[in-house]
């Protein structure tokens, strides 16, 4: 399968053009960046099957994952999508406006707001949920089971190295 592919032929370029530079991370990092930007787009394709997009989903399935009663403090939301509380915003405006969920003051913390799925949020996202994970073995179906383990393996230990380490300057 291996051969001459986008990311080949950019680095024999580089390679031609800057010999006193190792471009061999291209092969990872490049190849990595084109996989992300297909399966972006093929998850996308089911998100909007649904009306939504991929952050509006993220937020559905975070409130989903919650369990009884589906709901969480917007900044719980912002932190577990890692979006900012301006683009959160954004997001419950348009899913509220829905009518997909409810924003409602805290009866912890009268200050505070809780952000709430409704049933017709729960019920869209259970469905899309369902096509998602549909959708994500359709795609890793691409590779045999030992390749899909040996894959998970190597990005769960790669993950865990860089989210451990000091961002670069």
């Amino acid at each position: 399968m291996a051969g001459v592919d986008h990311v080949a032929r950019i680095q024999q370029e580089w390679a031609r053009e800057r010999p006193d530079v190792d471009v061999r991370p291209q092969g990872v990092i490049g190849r990595l960046h084109r996989i992300a930007a297909h399966l972006t787009e093929e998850l996308c394709v089911v998100y909007r099957k649904h009306g939504l997009n991929e952050g509006e989903f993220d937020v559905l399935a975070t409130l989903r994952r919650a369990g009884p009663p589906y709901e969480r403090a917007p900044g719980e939301l912002a932190q577990f999508t890692m979006v900012t509380t301006g683009a959160m915003t954004k997001r419950l405006d348009r899913l509220e406006r829905d009518g997909l969920v409810t924003r409602r003051r805290s009866t912890l913390d009268g200050r505070g707001r809780v952000v709430a799925l409704t049933p017709a949020g729960k019920r869209l996202i259970d469905r899309a949920f369902t096509d998602h994970m549909r959708n994500e073995r359709r795609l890793l179906d691409q590779l045999t089971p030992a390749e899909a383990s040996q894959l998970e393996s190597l990005l769960t230990a790669w993950l865990a190295r860089i989210e451990s380490s000091p961002p670069a300057e």
